[in-house]
C-alpha cells in the first residue's frame, strides 16, 4: 500500500512552469496533492510532468469505503486548489487508498488505516490473514473549479500467514505509513495469494481511472524529451 507523506512541506517535482503548446497555448500544470513516494514514482515512470504539493487535511475513517476514499481525496485535491488561488493555471490531482474489509454478511466494512505501531501493525496482518480485502482508491480532479471524480477497487487475498511470518515483515518496517500496514511492491508480495484488478491500485495510483478520468493527461502533461 502507499506511504502518504501528505503531512509536510511543499516540494516540488519540477521546476518548470506551466508548458505552452507549439501555437502558445498555455497548459495547465499538473500538481500531485500527496508527498506519498509511490504515487510520484508512477507519475514520473508515466513519464508525467508535474508538481508535488502536499496537503494537510483531516480524513475520514469511518463508512462506506467508496465514498470515504473520494471524499479524502477530495480534501486533499480542494485544499491545495484553493491555496493556489482562482488565478492558478493547474490541474490538482487528490488521492486516498485505503484497505477494507466486509462484516455482516457484507453489509458493513471495516476500514484498515496505517498503524500507530508495531503491535497495531501485526493486528492488522493478523485479520488479513487467509481472507479476501478490497484495496479503494478515489482520484479527484480539480481544474478551474471543475471536479472530477473517480473510484477504484482491487481485491485482494492474503495467504494464511504464521506468527513467525507476520514477526518477520513487521520486523522489516515495511508497514510504517501505510494502510493495511504492507506495501504489495515490496516484501509484502510474500504475503498475498491472489490479486484481482490494478495492480498500481495497491500501489497507491490506479493508473487506468486517473487516465479514464483524463483521457488527454498524457499528451498534456507528457514531460518534455531531454
Amino acid at each position: 500500500m502507499t506511504d502518504s507523506g501528505d503531512a509536510g512541506a511543499s516540494r516540488q517535482a519540477s521546476s518548470r512552469k506551466a508548458s505552452a503548446s507549439p501555437l502558445g497555448e498555455r497548459k495547465p500544470r499538473l500538481v500531485l496533492a500527496s508527498g506519498s513516494p509511490q504515487r510520484r514514482a508512477i507519475l514520473g515512470d508515466l513519464g508525467l510532468d508535474f508538481d508535488v504539493r502536499p496537503s494537510d487535511v483531516a480524513e475520514e475513517d469511518e463508512g462506506p469505503p467508496r465514498v470515504v476514499a473520494v471524499e479524502n481525496a477530495r480534501r486533499k485535491a480542494l485544499a491545495v486548489a484553493r491555496a493556489a488561488g482562482d488565478a492558478a493555471d493547474e490541474v490538482v490531482l487528490g488521492c486516498d487508498t485505503l484497505v477494507a474489509t466486509e462484516r455482516d454478511a457484507g453489509t458493513a466494512w471495516d476500514i484498515w488505516g496505517k498503524p500507530a505501531d508495531a503491535d497495531a501493525a501485526r493486528a492488522t496482518l493478523r485479520h488479513l490473514s487467509g481472507r479476501t480485502h478490497e484495496v479503494v482508491s478515489g482520484l479527484v480532479l480539480v481544474e478551474r473549479g471543475e471536479v472530477r471524480v473517480a473510484t477504484e477497487v482491487t481485491r485482494v487475498t492474503f495467504r494464511a500467514l504464521d506468527d513467525a511470518t507476520i514477526d518477520w515483515y513487521v520486523s522489516c518496517g515495511e508497514w510504517e505509513g501505510r494502510a493495511g500496514g504492507y506495501a504489495i511492491q515490496g516484501r509484502g508480495a510474500v504475503l498475498l495469494r491472489r490479486i484481482e484488478g490494478d495492480y498500481l491500485n495497491v500501489v497507491g495510483l490506479p493508473v487506468s481511472a486517473l487516465l479514464e478520468l483524463s483521457p488527454r493527461l498524457m499528451a498534456e502533461h507528457a514531460a518534455a524529451a531531454r
